[in-house]
């Protein structure tokens, strides 16, 4: 990957046995390099609004003819701040950088949608949503998960020492590393809770749905699919 070269150029004064006088007033003077983390939750709501033809569309990849119940969205964001001290030697024409990264990951607000067809008191109603609450259940219990995998990736890239690279350069090969290797691990990171969504959705549990209650769920999107027929 492109980062890896930024990481090589970083790390090119890397000592290979005794420190230089430069490593040392570096690794003493400046402090460590620093990642936090942190992950927030914004909670959720149930949404009744819009009719399964609605769902329908907003979902859009489904098969052909299938409708959708209910449906659950959210997005993933991440923000990162970096700031850190530096030091520069005219003599060998390096600088060091003690980078402080801050990163923050969180979803926005949980949107739990249920068809508007089916009224709360119903049986249809309380089965649709508790697979939309599974949904909802996966995007929160994910978060940590992710924190966890990303804050050790980021502890063995840094490991608490000052990153070196040619004077006047480490500042922009280090946003380069975050803008072009951090922030799309991240988020590839913050995706692959997808396909732990996916694996909700399957051909039975939607069979499994269409035929509850007694039929229910049929008898109350009947109505609506043939009025938009007509």
């Amino acid at each position: 990957m492109k980062w890896l070269l930024v990481l090589a150029l970083l790390c090119a004064l890397a000592p290979a046995s005794a420190r230089t006088a430069f490593q040392a007033r570096c690794e003493d003077t400046i402090g460590q390099s620093v990642s936090v983390m942190s992950s927030k939750q914004n909670g959720y709501r149930i949404d009744h609004s819009y009719s399964f033809h609605g769902l329908s569309a907003m979902k859009g990849d489904r098969a052909p003819g299938s409708y959708v119940l209910g449906l659950t969205r959210t997005a993933s964001q991440v923000g990162i701040k970096v700031e850190g001290r530096m030091l520069s030697d005219p003599a060998s024409g390096y600088e060091c950088v003690a980078p402080r990264l801050e990163i923050n990951l969180y979803y926005l607000p949980i949107v739990v949608y249920v068809g508007r067809e089916f009224p709360p008191h119903t049986c249809s109603y309380r089965e649709i949503l508790a697979h939309e609450l599974r949904h909802r259940d996966i995007y929160l219990n994910y978060l940590p998960q992710a924190e966890k995998v990303i804050s050790a990736a980021l502890a063995r890239r840094f490991e608490g020492k000052p990153l070196y690279a040619p004077r006047g350069q480490a500042r922009s090969l280090l946003q380069r590393e975050i803008d072009s290797g951090w922030m799309p691990f991240i988020k590839n990171e913050m995706a692959k809770v997808e396909r732990l969504q996916a694996a909700i959705d399957t051909p039975q549990e939607y069979a499994r749905l269409g035929k509850v209650c007694a039929g229910e769920v049929q008898s109350l999107i009947r109505p609506a699919k043939s009025k938009r027929s007509t």
